[in-house]
């Protein structure tokens, strides 16, 4: 069971599976600090749910593909930890801020696979790197990858390069952070329904089917899937678990 008053940054925390691992990790006692690239509003709304159940949260604007804004940003966080918090440091760093850009290969553009570099690598492994300082000892990393790294999707190359560079990234901060008692593990999906497929979806209407036909346990994923298991690795149950992948995708293409 997570000890009270922990704090937690989950990026791109105000919709999808952002905003259900931030509600999960709020259920467990701990409080948020979220973030979100356009949608204040909803952030917001995130929010005031959170603080409903007696959790403290915040929400912070951030541009996960935009590295230039990190210092800034991580000033800003330093600022509300002591502001709300008096305190100088968070436990728990959850990348999860992401985007969907689907093209096979000869499709595939540079600015296209650029803004996938940025966003899901460079931006994680800068931000990690910026944040590491306020990240407490004994602490954790959770990084979020996919099922695609295992399995594969035309269409899904680049984006899946991307996950991949985050996976070995994942077990050089495990080895690297391990003398602080900092553990970095990470979550990878299969394809969930969120707002993040909603165009792959909307584009291929038989995919739910063929996917739920697929899938040892008979279904397409929900946020609720993927939450509690990062709120498992934040837990003290995960105390002697880091540099692991762990595929949360109900048995895809097994």
């Amino acid at each position: 069971m997570a000890t009270e008053h922990k704090i937690a940054l989950v990026t791109g925390g105000s919709r999808g599976l952002g905003k259900n691992m931030a509600s999960r990790l709020a259920a467990d006692g701990i409080d948020i600090i979220l973030t979100y690239r356009s949608q204040k509003d909803e952030a917001d709304a995130v929010v005031q749910e959170i603080e409903r159940s007696g959790r403290k949260a915040v929400a912070l604007q951030l541009d996960a593909g935009v590295s230039s804004t990190f210092d800034s940003f991580i000033q800003q966080v330093s600022t509300t930890l002591s502001e709300k918090w008096d305190r100088s440091t968070f436990d728990f760093l959850i990348n999860n801020a992401g985007i969907d850009a689907a093209s096979l290969i000869p499709q595939t553009t540079e600015e296209a696979f650029d803004s996938l570099v940025n966003i899901h690598f460079k931006g994680v492994y800068f931000l990690t790197q910026k944040a590491i300082p306020l990240l407490a000892d004994k602490g954790c990393i959770v990084n979020v990858s996919t099922g695609l790294t295992r399995f594969t999707t035309p269409g899904y190359a680049a984006y899946a390069s991307m996950k991949g560079a985050i996976e070995i990234f994942t077990k050089y901060l495990a080895k690297e952070l391990g003398p602080r008692g900092i553990r970095a593990n990470l979550v990878a999906p299969g394809i969930i329904e969120t707002d993040f497929t909603k165009a792959a979806r909307e584009a291929h209407p038989e995919m739910g089917a063929f996917i739920s036909s697929q899938t040892a346990l008979g279904r397409m994923g929900l946020p609720d899937d993927i939450g509690g298991v990062v709120a498992f690795l934040c837990s003290t149950d995960a105390r002697w678990v880091t540099a692991q992948r762990i595929e949360a995708s109900g048995g895809m293409f097994l």
